[in-house]
């Protein structure tokens, strides 16, 4: 039985994050002398980052509130609702804290190693928890309309860096993946996508100093 409302591009966007928290962990392993050095300079560090923001700044401005709407009465659910905003703040923290430390003097390398290791499992149970306790959620309560303007808000967060997102998401994704993600975007971005993007894409030597990702920017 297929799922009522679409969710590709979610599953496709955790497990994305799933596989760059593998690259995180791997990166970091390799430069035990001063492990902050990949992230600080490397391209996949900072698209990690905004598109985790992007993400979740989307569920807590346009997803959670109609769902809390939707789940009027039932306190249990709510709950769960509640635990799922807690987790966001947190996971939040820890990515503004490593951000900061990556060119802040003096931080020890056991608490940036600490900090790293939290984000790791943080992230890696958030993901886990968010699928199993809430999509089934917003599949069963959750309105078509609210789950349209949910798409809507995600792809304006995203839209600015869209050229370097598309292939960055897809990068390690299966080819069922693949078709589906590109077949939720309007034609001339998928002609992009072909022609353009993923190839400058494949030019990058993903989590190395060679790498950058161009300035955005600002949402409004």
């Amino acid at each position: 039985m297929s799922d009522r409302l679409d969710m590709t591009v979610m599953y496709a966007t955790h497990n994305k994050l799933r596989r760059e928290l593998r690259h995180i962990a791997q990166a970091t392993a390799r430069f035990e002398s001063e492990p902050r050095c990949i992230l600080r300079v490397g391209a996949d560090w900072e698209m990690f980052r905004r598109t985790l923001s992007a993400h979740q700044s989307a569920e807590d401005d346009a997803l959670w509130p109609p769902l809390r709407q939707a789940l009027e009465g039932r306190p249990y659910d709510l709950t769960r609702l509640e635990a799922m905003e807690a987790e966001h703040a947190a996971i939040a923290a820890l990515v503004g804290a490593i951000n900061g430390a990556l060119t802040a003097p003096g931080i020890a390398l056991d608490l940036f190693g600490e900090l790293t290791e939290a984000l790791l499992s943080g992230l890696r149970g958030h993901l886990d928890h968010e699928e199993e306790a809430l999509f089934p959620l917003v599949q069963a309560a959750l309105g078509e309309d609210a789950w349209d303007r949910f798409r809507q808000v995600h792809a304006r967060r995203v839209g600015p860096y869209a050229p370097q997102l598309l292939p960055w998401l897809l990068d390690g994704a299966d080819e069922q993946t693949v078709s589906s993600v590109l077949a939720s975007f309007p034609a001339p971005a998928r002609r992009a996508y072909v022609h353009r993007w993923r190839l400058s894409s494949e030019a990058l030597d993903r989590w190395s100093a060679e790498a950058t990702v161009p300035a955005r920017p600002e949402p409004t």
